[in-house]
């Protein structure tokens, strides 16, 4: 997941390895007069749900630098690195990498800003949200628009059913302590086959894989260039950010946490953008949103499948079996998370991801068992034929 922002005012990192300390002390040395760095600024900007950390540091022009701490063998930062060249390709404000340890794990980049989509939404009136909203669509039809085959890893059946299976393997029999067996082990067997044979027949696109607001920056200020490269010139009031040669309007919203992108399904990430995994919103709200999106991305072709072109109930049931995956997968991360890695707030949103989950499969005939199991595992149903043991 995406780093957050602290609360408290910004302090000094600490160090748990001395020799990494030792390292990156003298890797920022020798960046300082080069990079016109002011090591005495360093301060923590964020923290990870995994290894990696940023740290936020001032330049002598007045501007700022974000580094990050990735130890490599926790961590490999080459998709990084990928990723956001092709997200600048594409026009997408992303991160610039000045300079890379690869052999140690230290990044320096450009400073996207300190605040988040997450922290400048209005949770009490959705609609005050929709600019927002509009402008996180345009940069994801900017990515989904670059999208090529065979540059990213695919997001394929193997994927699909490994991400699935921490569901079972974390949520159930780790956090519910529910034995994953019999009649429960078929149950999910057919029920995740189902799901991937669902997904994999959308059309495939560039895939953030966490496209959501705590993974979006707000900025005012225009982005850095690449050098040689000219500044964006926003569009005017009102004006579209879907075409290819168009730019998001300011404020410009910048996207990290892009390291696992793949090339899958076009429903993931407008199904991670509305059904969040930190937020909320009505059903009603979630589908203004989503058709939106729909309608600028039939101008763009990219729903040239079946009937999506023309019918947005037919996408919509797609998005709806692609956030089940998503929801499966990031309960069961998110149990892992509390339980091996020892952040016990992530599982606090579970509740959320139950609630999708149910949400989802109380519509469709197929999902019935899932919701029979979900039900009787949460104790939110009266008693089915459902018999299973706990551990």
């Amino acid at each position: 997941m995406s780093p957050t922002a602290p609360t408290s005012p910004p302090a000094a990192p600490t160090w748990d390895d001395p020799t990494r300390q030792q390292a990156f002390e003298r890797w920022l040395a020798a960046l300082a007069g080069v990079q016109g760095l002011r090591p005495g600024s360093l301060r923590i900007a964020s923290a990870d749900a995994s290894f990696r950390r940023y740290l936020r540091i001032d330049t002598a022009g007045g501007g700022s630098r974000i580094i990050m701490d990735a130890p490599p063998a926790h961590e490999n930062c080459a998709p990084f690195v990928r990723v956001a060249q092709l997200m600048q390709d594409a026009g997408l404000n992303a991160p610039r990498v000045l300079a890379w340890d690869e052999a140690q794990g230290f990044m320096l980049l450009t400073d996207l800003g300190a605040r988040t989509m997450m922290e400048a939404i209005d949770r009490e009136r959705p609609e005050a949200n929709r600019p927002l909203y509009e402008q996180a669509v345009g940069v994801l039809l900017r990515w989904q628009q670059a999208s090529r085959p065979d540059v990213l890893p695919p997001y394929d059946a193997a994927l699909l059913q490994r991400e699935l299976q921490l569901f079972p393997d974390w949520y159930l029999a780790r956090h519910r302590g529910v034995a994953v067996e019999g009649a429960l082990r078929e149950t999910l067997t057919k029920t995740f086959d189902l799901i991937v044979a669902r997904n994999l027949a959308a059309p495939m696109v560039y895939v953030h894989r966490d496209f959501m607001p705590r993974n979006l920056m707000v900025s005012e200020a225009t982005p850095e260039p690449p050098p040689g490269r000219p500044k964006a010139v926003s569009a005017p009031s009102g004006g579209s950010t879907a075409g290819a040669a168009g730019s998001v309007r300011a404020p410009c919203l910048g996207v990290l946490d892009f390291q696992d992108a793949v090339h899958g399904p076009i429903t993931y990430d407008i199904a991670s953008l509305m059904r969040d995994a930190f937020l909320s919103w009505d059903e009603e709200f979630v589908l203004d949103i989503t058709i939106r999106y729909w309608e600028r991305a039939r101008k763009l072709g990219l729903m040239d499948f079946e009937d999506w072109h023309s019918d947005f109930g037919s996408f919509w049931r797609a998005v709806e079996w692609m956030g089940l995956q998503r929801h499966l997968k990031v309960a069961g991360i998110f149990a892992r998370l509390t339980l091996r890695d020892g952040k016990p707030k992530y599982l606090a949103d579970a509740p959320r991801f139950i609630a999708y989950i149910r949400h989802t499969a109380a519509r469709y005939r197929e999902l019935a068992p899932l919701l029979r199991l979900i039900d009787q595992v949460e104790g939110t149903a009266a008693e089915s034929g459902w018999a299973f043991g706990r551990m």
